[in-house]
């Protein structure tokens, strides 16, 4: 080969403050930087974690900042994994990762740093601390103003880049390793679906810490457009935003866009371009697609995992769709898709590994390939193994072919709820309720939320002479896992049960079905 240079997403920050330097890349409140002056910060920053951190893992405990972004670049830089850490897990969650991560420094913004603490309590060694807070001699900012600009580059372009760890489905979360190769090419297939350029103002609605905020830090980098900061998400601040700094694209769950529709400036603060929202976690209802519709919000459904790299599917508006009528066209749009660009396969197979005919009704496995696979699971070989024993990725989600080629999700082979964008996993919250002493058995399911998506319910069955009310378990829940993870209902009564004695988990979901949303 003549000539080759590793992919690395790091690249889009050097083209950019290359030609676009007197862009305005990031806005944070009354903050603002161009793509020249976030370069040289970022390279500040890894001069100086790079003299703390020696190559192991970095951890980052902070809402969408310009901290948050910035890190992005900034730990990489300085030949170090990026570990995001989700900020609404508990303390003893964030002290799992931390230590399962081996990070030996933790960034953590001012606002969570009470929760960090009692997190680093939990830890045997925890690691060191930098806050962000401007009078702190030794804090962010001063590593940034301190450090020798640092820019390490990969010599391979399957070099380690960042982990991110998923809900826990079987027991602890894993760290799904993270390569330079993935997220650049991943960066480039958002940049490609979502059309952005030098015009464009990403309003950060989702969280940076999912699967790297979906590599959406370096594809609208490598656009050169506008990062509009946002720490927490509240629907009239989220309008106000768009009108100040005229958003174009955003992302994230079907529950931020409602919550959006409903506040009273949804219709006064229209007055700009349209705006793109891509979505995934659950898909948006038809109702809810038909409300973005009439204020000029164009909604893109996509499909992934954290072992993907965020999404690998999108749902790309095929020809004919604008003809039809709002609740065909709904129908239409709330399917997954088509796979993503740049060299994603995907195939629905039967249990006996065959492919599934493109009915659009005979069900089978999602398994998908390509580029923006994970590198596996750290420090786990049987389960990187487990996970796509030929190569391809077992996703343990259900779906449909249609004849179009466009797939649609079914059902999911883990219990997974879906709430609001975020990943719960049934036997966490039911492991959680086990440990009260009144409790004798438990199951919970996801229950259709028109708000959440999804919420967690869950059926208790009570010790014999023991006594609970519904608020004290979930309460005692509450103390153990991140609030959202909590049950919003406890039913008390028997489980059904298969002959063999198992727990039939779908007949306690249908039997919400006919119920309204709680």
């Amino acid at each position: 080969m003549l000539s080759f240079e590793p992919l690395t997403p790091l690249s889009f920050l050097d083209r950019a403050a290359q030609a676009h330097g007197g862009r305005i890349a990031v806005v944070d409140g009354d903050r603002s930087y161009t793509y020249a002056e976030l370069r040289d910060r970022c390279q500040r920053l890894a001069g100086s974690l790079a003299q703390l951190a020696h190559g192991e893992p970095v951890a980052v405990l902070a809402p969408n900042t310009r901290l948050a972004l910035e890190v992005h670049f900034a730990v990489p830089w300085a030949g170090s994994p990026l570990v995001m850490i989700n900020t609404r897990l508990a303390a003893p969650e964030i002290g799992y990762i931390l230590e399962h991560s081996g990070a030996v420094v933790l960034v953590v913004d001012r606002s969570l740093l009470d929760l960090a603490t009692q997190a680093l309590e939990t830890m045997t060694t925890p690691p060191l601390v930098v806050i962000d807070d401007a009078g702190d001699p030794e804090g962010y900012e001063s590593l940034v103003a301190s450090g020798t600009p640092t820019a390490v580059l990969p010599q391979d372009e399957l070099t380690l880049l960042s982990l991110n760890y998923t809900s826990g489905t079987t027991g602890k979360p894993k760290g799904v390793m993270y390569h330079h190769r993935g997220a650049y090419l991943q960066a480039l297939a958002m940049l490609g679906h979502t059309k952005m350029d030098t015009t464009s103002a990403y309003l950060w609605t989702l969280p940076l810490f999912h699967c790297n905020g979906w590599c959406f830090p370096w594809a609208v980098t490598a656009a050169a457009a506008t990062h509009v900061c946002l720490p927490k998400v509240e629907p009239d601040v989220i309008w106000n935003l768009i009108g100040a700094h005229g958003v174009t694209h955003m992302s994230g769950a079907p529950a931020v866009l409602s919550s959006m529709l409903e506040s009273p400036q949804a219709l006064s603060k229209r007055d700009a371009g349209p705006i793109q929202f891509l979505t995934g976690g659950a898909a948006p209802s038809p109702a809810l697609l038909g409300a973005a519709e009439n204020v000029h919000i164009e909604v893109m459904q996509a499909y992934g995992l954290t072992e993907t790299h965020g999404p690998a599917v999108v749902c790309v508006p095929g020809p004919g769709w604008q003809a039809l009528d709002a609740a065909d066209r709904a129908s239409l749009q709330a399917r997954q898709g088509v796979p993503s660009y740049l060299g994603v396969r995907l195939r629905v197979l039967d249990d006996d590994y065959a492919d599934v005919p493109a009915d659009g009704m005979s069900t089978g496995e999602v398994c998908l390939r390509g580029n923006t696979m994970m590198l596996g699971y750290l420090n786990d070989d049987d389960a990187t193994a487990a996970a796509a024993p030929d190569g391809w990725f077992r996703t343990g989600d259900l779906a449909v072919m249609h004849p179009d080629g466009y797939v649609e999700m079914k059902d999911r082979k883990k219990d997974v709820i879906i709430s609001g964008g975020e990943n719960i996993t049934s036997i966490e919250v039911e492991q959680a309720l086990a440990t009260h002493p009144a409790v004798q058995e438990v199951a919970v399911v996801g229950v259709p939320d028109g708000r959440w998506g999804e919420v967690p319910v869950a059926h208790v069955v009570l010790r014999v002479g023991h006594e609970a009310t519904e608020h004290e378990l979930i309460d005692h829940v509450r103390e153990r896992l991140a609030r959202y993870k909590a049950p919003k209902r406890i039913i008390f009564g028997p489980l059904p049960r298969t002959s063999t004695g198992k727990i039939q988990k779908f007949v306690l979901r249908a039997s919400h079905l006919e119920q309204a949303p709680c």
